[in-house]
């Protein structure tokens, strides 16, 4: 794979994985066949900042669970009205984090 390709990916998506994980998406897209390119940049990851304000305005309905595509914990979450506020207080710090793990999930799905 072209770096240039692959450093213009890594600029614009960086945002969307945690730290510790964006060397080896590097080296996965180095690695990656030519044929497989439009595929990855197609993928769609959810933005950790969004998901934040979600969670602050909507989180005791679990709409921040949802947008994620985590369903178990966005029904939890609204059938508890937010786990009685205390889950929802508790996903203001959880889920950027939640996100991000996420969208190296949908990463990591591209190269089954």
């Amino acid at each position: 794979m072209d770096s240039q390709k692959v450093d213009m990916f890594m600029m614009t998506n960086a945002k969307f994985f945690e730290g510790h994980h964006l060397n080896a998406i590097r080296e996965r897209l180095l690695k990656l066949d030519e044929s497989k390119w439009p595929m990855v940049q197609m993928a769609q990851f959810k933005d950790p900042t969004t998901a934040l304000l979600i969670s602050i305005f909507a989180g005791a309905l679990g709409i921040d669970r949802f947008y994620i595509g985590d369903t178990g914990m966005g029904v939890g979450k609204l059938l508890t009205c937010g786990g009685l506020y205390v889950w929802m207080i508790v996903d203001w710090f959880l889920i950027q984090g939640a996100t991000k793990e996420k969208n190296m999930e949908t990463f990591n799905r591209l190269f089954m």
